[in-house]
């Protein structure tokens, strides 16, 4: 599921002052059927990724998940002129180069502030700020993601309640056709009996009918399907009322629903019933896609 959150931490410093230093943290995740996580580190940071990884795939299943993590030097790391003596050792370095090799570039202004002694991050270890940092930005995440949650939820119940609609409007078709269907048997029958001499009793003749129209209704049941059907919808409306890890257990449930629907299909001896199978395969495949999104 879709989520963000941003989270910025000043570690304590020892000596109790504001050093002007910002730990930034920002997660975001979308829509993945797995869990497929992306790290973008400082370089104070990078022997962490390890930890980081962890507390995650721990706290997620599923997501394209993306962490930024990156260190504010703030004052600290503002240009600042190098020390007189380090300027001086870099021009009688450059002076000593340029005397065997004097077709050599002149030192830039990037170049002496550089080499000249720049300053750079304090030296801290940032393993429990980061992972202050890192549960903080993940309870965020959760909830973004529980919202996000909420809405697919009612979604879902909503094409639940559509199903069982549509397979009370399948229900009564298959009786009607099963009467019809023996109806014309036994015109039918009845007709080859007045066109030609027949040595079978009309008691015979009707009860082959019988016997076909029978048959019949046997390949056209889907009482079963329908049956399969409502307890699968009942599943998946307890679970999502239950909440919790439900995404692959809704998946299994998905494609059990596909598979009803499309035997409903097959069997169908009508247009109406067959547009009502159509209908359930709509409803049934915008489900699918929003349950991969689903932890």
């Amino acid at each position: 599921m879709t989520g963000y959150a941003s989270i910025q931490l000043q570690p304590d410093d020892p000596a109790g002052k504001d050093s002007g230093v910002r730990l930034g943290l920002e997660l975001r995740s979308v829509n993945s059927r797995f869990l497929d996580l992306s790290l973008r580190l400082a370089d104070e940071l990078r022997t962490h990724e390890a930890m980081v990884r962890s507390m995650v795939g721990s706290a997620l299943q599923r997501g394209k998940v993306e962490v930024r993590a990156f260190v504010d030097l703030g004052e600290q790391g503002a240009l600042q002129l190098p020390a007189s003596s380090a300027l001086q050792r870099l021009a009688s370095l450059q002076a000593g180069v340029r005397a065997w090799l004097p077709e050599a570039a002149a030192l830039s202004v990037a170049d002496a502030l550089r080499l000249g002694g720049q300053v750079s991050a304090p030296r801290q270890d940032w393993a429990a700020p980061l992972q202050q940092a890192l549960a903080q930005a993940l309870d965020a995440l959760k909830q973004a993601r529980a919202s996000e949650g909420e809405r697919l939820a009612a979604m879902l119940q909503d094409r639940v309640q559509q199903l069982r609609a549509l397979a009370r409007r399948a229900e009564p078709m298959v009786p009607e056709l099963v009467r019809q269907q023996r109806e014309r048997f036994l015109q039918r029958w009845e007709q080859a009996m007045q066109l030609g001499a027949s040595s079978a009793t009309p008691e015979a003749v009707q009860e082959r009918a019988l016997a076909e129209a029978t048959a019949y209704a046997m390949r056209i049941d889907v009482a079963e399907e329908i049956t399969r059907l409502d307890s699968h919808l009942d599943e998946i409306a307890r679970l999502l009322t239950r909440g919790g890890e439900i995404g692959k257990r809704l998946d299994f449930l998905i494609q059990e629903l596909h598979r009803e629907a499309n035997t409903l299909g097959s069997k169908s001896a009508s247009m109406e019933l067959t547009r009502i199978s159509v209908d359930m395969k709509v409803l049934i495949e915008q489900m699918r896609e929003q349950v991969q999104n689903i932890e």
